[in-house]
């Protein structure tokens, strides 16, 4: 008898050590993860409770909230707002009852103020009977320049997307689509207006919750010259600025297809310096360049811009793409060296095909999170700056930007008119693009548009933009005037 309750006794012992083992353990290690789980209905009620953290923009004349959390007068319900909801949309998404997206998704346990880092402050808060609260987001965003390219973009009456960014050190200033939605919309409480505002944007046919600045791919065009321009520099095909090039019109393809230039035009004397070929966006010339790299050397120049890598800044991107040749097929390779064929880009890779140029041929890391405050001010995370590769020398980066210059400086450039002394006072150098889409859209190509101020007096250059008008025509009439309205009011707020 004894002998049986003592092992009874033993056998309680042990389920009461293991209990207590599992309890410290799920409380110690696992709560962060229990209280995430779907379906856990106490923490998705709670949720409300809680101040979530702001999210602001680097104001010029202090930070700008962007997204924060309202107290919802005579209850203790706390309920998303947007300030200017539309403005900021490709950046902050949104946070529903159910699910996030933009920077709401990507920081939602810093914002949601459960990420381990601030367990400390939620224990001191609760011991001292203060509220639990979010960490704030501060993002790079201008909101000067964020305001002129939603503006612009909105004007062009297209599907577009804008891109600037600082190209010494990859802050993204800028990152607009349109068309665009409002977050408030989504920023119910009531599940059945959530719902049908949820569906009326999804059967949307203008795609509004499609972010076109990082999340779909265009053909670059003409802007694609650049990779073109500077793989022909970097491996001798081309020794300098002034190196004549053949540009035939039309330029025969191995194929028995023909590449012509726009309007049938004939490129100087069709054996032109390449800076004239390229302010003059002559295809035949970069095409015959193209089938003389051959696919791989041009691919190989478009991945050191960067194309062909998955990138996350946070928000994850759509990577930009040269695809492989079939066979290295000459007559697709001077298709591809004109950014046809298959090359497909996003407005985002627009912005740093010009970054790269303007800072000496070093291609930063491209990012949104400046730095994550904690409620009691502490800084949680900073960003620091990262070079992704160097996508050409400083040689070669200045050759091509030489050749930029004359694209806006130039009065036979391509964007003479529109971002060149006609329109504005500021030096911008650029490349325009207008891509064949493929697409049954009244027969105009995408208008392209990559663009940077060059650095004065030793300075870097302030800000490089890249712009996407789908179904808008040429680049310089559609793509060029919207960077330059945001190069205008970026470089009035940072004289």
């Amino acid at each position: 008898m004894n002998r049986a309750l003592l092992r009874i006794s033993l056998a309680c012992l042990a389920m009461f050590v293991l209990l207590l083992l599992n309890v410290n353990y799920l409380q110690a290690f696992r709560s962060t993860k229990l209280a995430t789980e779907t379906g856990n209905v106490r923490i998705f009620n709670q949720q409300f409770t809680y101040q979530r953290g702001s999210i602001v923009a680097a104001g010029d004349s202090g930070d700008v909230t962007i997204a924060q959390s309202k107290l919802i007068k005579g209850t203790n319900t706390y309920q998303r707002y947007y300030p200017d909801g539309k403005v900021y949309a490709p950046v902050t998404g949104y946070d529903t009852i159910y699910s996030t997206s933009g920077i709401e998704h990507t920081e939602d346990s810093l914002l949601a103020g459960t990420d381990p880092r601030l367990t400390v402050h939620n224990f001191t808060a609760l011991l001292t009977g203060k509220q639990k609260q979010g960490a704030t987001v501060e993002l790079t965003i201008s909101p000067v320049a964020q305001q002129a390219a939603y503006s612009a973009l909105a004007s062009s009456g297209h599907p577009a997307a804008l891109v600037a960014i600082s190209p010494s050190t990859g802050a993204i200033l800028a990152l607009a689509s349109n068309p665009t939605f409002d977050p408030n919309q989504l920023a119910t409480l009531d599940g059945n207006k959530l719902n049908q505002a949820d569906q009326q944007l999804l059967t949307d046919k203008s795609q509004p919750l499609l972010n076109r600045a990082i999340s779909e791919t265009y053909p670059p065009g003409s802007s694609f010259k650049i990779v073109t321009s500077s793989a022909a520099f970097s491996t001798g095909l081309v020794k300098d600025t002034n190196a004549l090039v053949q540009a035939p019109s039309p330029l025969h393809l191995p194929n028995g297809h023909q590449l012509v230039n726009d309007g049938g035009e004939i490129c100087g004397n069709g054996n032109p310096p390449i800076i004239q070929a390229f302010w003059m966006s002559c295809n035949s010339a970069f095409g015959n360049l193209g089938m003389s790299l051959g696919a791989p050397t041009l691919r190989q120049y478009a991945s050191q811009f960067a194309m062909n890598k998955p990138l996350s800044i946070p928000l994850p991107v759509v990577p930009s793409v040269m695809p492989p040749v079939p066979q290295n097929d000459k007559s697709l390779t001077a298709f591809s060296a004109i950014g046809q064929y298959n090359d497909a880009v996003t407005p985002l890779q627009e912005a740093m095909f010009s970054a790269a140029i303007a800072n000496h041929g070093t291609l930063m890391y491209p990012y949104l999170v400046q730095r994550v405050v904690g409620p009691g001010l502490s800084v949680i995370t900073s960003a620091k700056t990262s070079v992704l590769s160097q996508a050409v020398s400083p040689q070669v980066a200045g050759n091509v930007q030489t050749m930029m210059n004359q694209v806006t400086q130039n009065p036979g450039g391509t964007a003479y008119q529109t971002a060149g002394p006609p329109a504005t006072n500021i030096v911008i150098d650029g490349k325009t693009g207008t891509a064949q889409n493929g697409l049954n859209n009244g027969n105009l190509n995408d208008a392209v548009f990559t663009c940077f101020v060059p650095g004065t007096g030793g300075q870097p250059s302030p800000i490089a933009v890249g712009v996407i008008v789908q179904g808008g025509g040429f680049g310089a009439d559609a793509a060029a005037p919207i960077a330059v309205q945001v190069i205008q009011a970026y470089l009035r707020a940072h004289p």
